[in-house]
Parts: C-alpha cells; structure tokens; sequence
C-alpha cells in the first residue's frame, strides 16, 4: 500500500503516512521487497502489529514491512513449538496454555506479535519470552537468511542483542509440561491483574518506558505527581502512570510532550533517567529528549 495512513496500523492510532506498507506473503516476497529498497535507497522499518509504536503525524518516507498478517504458522510437538513471527502472542499463549505448556501463562495480555516480543524480550511477572527460546530464524536487510541459536543472542531486561538490520522470521521454544489446573489459575491471575492496573479501555502502547533499577517507572511518575496530566488529547493514565493513553484525538507531539515532560520531572525530582520502551517512527532526533 502506498503513502499508506499509519494511524490505522498502530494500537495508538496516531500517525502520518508511509511511503510504502508492506505485508510480504513468504520470506521470497520479503526479499524482493527488501531489494527494491536497497535499490532505491529508500530506509526500512520493520514492524509486528504496532502495538509498542509511536509513528509521527509528519509519517515516515520509507518503507514500513510488518509480517503479522501473513507468517502465521504455529506447530506444536510435545513440549516443542515453531512459531511463525506474524503470529500474535495472545494467540499463542492461548494454543500453548491449551497444550499444558508450563511458563507461557505469565505471558497473557502482553500484545503484539512473537517477532516483536522477542526483539525487546517481552516479559511479565518474573517471565520473558527469551527464557523458553532454543533458536531463531531472521533475515537480514541483503535478504540473507541465517539461523541463530539461543546462545547467539544476548536478552536483558526488554531488551535483545538483535541488529536492526534483522528481522525475525521465525522461532523455536522449548517448554515444559504442566498442570492444566494449575496453569489456568496462573493465566487467570496473570489476566486479572493487568485488568485492575492496566488502562485497557483506551488507546495506548503499553509501557512507555522501561523500568529503572532503582523502582517501577510508573511509580516514578505517580510520585512526580503526574498521573492524570493531560496535553491536547493525550493523558498520563488515572490508572497507570507509565501508560499514556490517546483520548481519541491525540496527537504525535500531544504524546511526545507528555514523555518530555515526565522525564524532565522524574530526573529533576529523583536523578532517575527514564528510557523509552516504546518504538517510535518517523520523529526528528532530539524530539524526546527532555
């Protein structure tokens, strides 16, 4: 799709046009798509479903490449699972809870799709998707295909070690069988928790910053007294302090004045740096700086 609106393409529903959005039907289409943007030296963003993206409404001149509606294949063998990148991880978590694969209930709720949650370590309550991963398939910019092993990737705290000249094709995890009793109450618990803290009735992208050692970023927020703030359409959650929901009617800059904002204050009240969690396209640099 060409100069492609890309506020329909993100959970925020902010965003400017694309040159060019892309859905590659196989890892042939993909390269083809990638040849032509070397060809043409037009820059490459890849994206899963824009649930972790902030896109500016200026948009992005280049191409953005999401493989969520076309790498869908999900198999299970055993304790073993192949997952395709496009495959959203509520629709993962479902399948292999379904199987009575132990670990992955922690992961319930947490949005966007297997390829994302690996590029930035997607995690909750003391669990990450890394620490059931055995190997990885990924694509390089020369559409190059190379398999890396577990061991071949560094993960930290929402974080990988992954170039961004990488995309993730595919993956394989390794988990352990469990309870279906005991699964489900885990699931349940881990639902019902970001239920009664999570602002899940309005736009957002989740966690706009990373947590620093010192304590929680929304905590950080909250006792900088800015939960609740508002600039144009956009607000610091009542709920959750280090979600920023969209109104409605937000703009990119509403948002990036919000995340300058809370910055600003939280390094002067507490000397604590807060880092983006979030992905953000199409900004000049310096834009978030606070």
């Amino acid at each position: 799709m060409w100069n492609e609106p890309m506020k329909g393409h993100t959970s925020y529903g902010i965003g400017g046009s694309a040159l060019g959005l892309f859905y590659p039907a196989h890892e042939e289409d993909l390269s083809a798509i990638l040849s032509i943007s070397r060809e043409k030296s037009i820059p490459v963003y890849f994206t899963g479903s824009g649930s972790n993206l902030l896109v500016s409404d200026d948009g992005f001149d280049g191409f953005v490449i999401s493989l969520a509606k076309t790498f869908k294949t999900l198999e299970i063998n055993g304790t073993n699972v192949f997952a395709e990148c496009g495959v959203m991880m509520g629709h993962f978590v479902k399948i292999c809870t379904g199987a009575e694969l132990s670990g992955v209930e922690s992961l319930i709720g947490v949005p966007g799709t297997v390829g994302g949650a690996i590029r930035m370590n997607a995690g909750a309550y003391g669990r990450e998707i890394s620490n059931f991963l055995t190997s990885l398939r990924v694509m390089t910019l020369d559409g190059k295909v190379k398999e890396l092993s577990r061991s071949e990737v560094e993960f930290s705290y929402r974080h990988s070690s992954l170039r961004s000249d990488e995309i993730v094709v595919s993956a394989k995890f390794k988990f352990e069988k469990g309870a279906s009793e005991v699964i489900q109450v885990l699931k349940s618990k881990a639902s019902e928790s970001r239920k009664a803290t999570q602002p899940l009735r309005f736009r957002s992208a989740g966690s706009i910053f990373k947590n620093p050692p010192e304590k929680p970023a929304g905590q950080l927020i909250d006792q900088a007294g800015l939960k609740g703030t508002r600039v144009g359409g956009a607000e610091i959650s009542e709920k959750h302090a280090n979600f920023f929901v969209n109104h409605g009617d937000a703009s990119s800059e509403d948002l990036a004045e919000l995340i300058r904002l809370a910055r600003r204050t939280v390094r002067e009240k507490f000397d604590i740096h807060l880092e983006l969690e979030i992905m953000t396209l199409g900004f000049p640099e310096g834009t978030f700086d606070a």
